[in-house]
């Protein structure tokens, strides 16, 4: 949703003509990304639709529409922390269900924002390292990345399971 509403802040109406421009989660839900969280415990949404020609910065324009998921993941982290600690305060134990409902959420969102800025195609961080690598000389970088990206990913993700977690442990 922050994706397709920084998209249409920038002038950009696509994800709100696809119907993506809502919070519910019905909309967002790639089925192969779902059924792979619920049988390995690890999915995906759709990705959001945008035009990058429609919006206002040619440049940073496709950055702050990515990174609108890793700030929404930040804020939420920070909300819900602060929405925790005072529940704490007034002596709601860690064992309260909404508690702990509100810690596992403040954990989850951490994860994504620092797994989604991983500069690797089709992750957010991956725009960032678009626009510093802009230049002309970096364009066959740039196209090989995007073919091979979600390769790298995968292979990540598989060495971070064989190795219970030592690669991407500074993000969980």
């Amino acid at each position: 949703f922050c994706h397709a509403l920084a998209a249409y802040a920038m002038g950009d109406k696509t994800a709100a003509a696809a119907g993506r421009l809502t919070l519910n989660p019905v909309a967002h839900i790639d089925p192969i990304g779902f059924l792979m969280l619920m049988v390995v415990g690890i999915g995906w949404a759709k990705p959001v639709p945008f035009n990058p020609y429609n919006l206002k910065y040619p440049k940073w324009g496709p950055v702050l529409v990515a990174l609108a998921g890793p700030a929404s993941n930040l804020a939420t982290f920070f909300i819900l922390g602060f929405l925790a600690h005072i529940l704490i305060g007034f002596g709601l134990g860690y064992h309260n269900l909404l508690v702990v409902l509100l810690i596992f959420t403040i954990f989850i969102n951490a994860i994504l924002l620092f797994f989604n800025i991983i500069p690797v195609p089709p992750l957010d961080g991956s725009k960032v390292l678009y626009a510093v690598l802009s230049s002309p000389k970096y364009s066959a970088l740039r196209a090989r990345l995007e073919l091979q990206g979600q390769y790298i990913l995968l292979i990540l993700l598989v060495i971070n399971w064989a190795t219970n977690g030592l690669v991407l442990s500074p993000i969980s």
